[in-house]
């Protein structure tokens, strides 16, 4: 199981569908709010990215749906890095209903580091590559 905590939150009546379960989008959302703070831990801070002219692409999104979630559940996402290659990361989430600490929904991302100028894939920088090895699943 992942062990980093990077979302933490609350189901919203808003969002929320006609079945009153939290809607597709939303989970969507809120695991891209935790992939931000993966990459903050890994140091692919804002600022970093800016000032190096650099950012992170998307190529590819699995998500697993296993229980509804409902207005007004608590719900945390942890992430952990399943593999890192010379420009790709490979991720997975995992969203819990805290309450019940049953599993929500899964997803496993793949993204590219990229030169931001170029518009062209390049080298994730030797210290986020060493600290996206500490956060691997065994």
């Amino acid at each position: 199981m992942p062990d980093l905590v990077t979302y933490r939150g609350v189901v919203y009546p808003w969002q929320c569908d006609h079945m009153v379960h939290m809607n597709v989008q939303f989970y969507v959302g809120k695991f891209d709010e935790a992939t931000w703070q993966l990459f903050h831990a890994l140091g692919l801070t804002p600022s970093h990215l800016r000032n190096a002219n650099r950012g992170m692409a998307g190529l590819e999104q699995h998500i697993e749906y296993k229980r509804e979630l409902r207005p007004g559940d608590v719900v945390s996402i942890r992430s952990s890095v399943l593999e890192i290659k010379t420009k790709t990361i490979r991720f997975l989430h995992e969203m819990r209903n805290d309450e019940t600490g049953e599993l929500a929904a899964r997803t496993s991302l793949t993204a590219v580091y990229m030169d931001t100028n170029q518009r062209k894939s390049c080298p994730l920088p030797e210290e986020v590559v060493e600290r996206a090895r500490a956060l691997m699943e065994p």
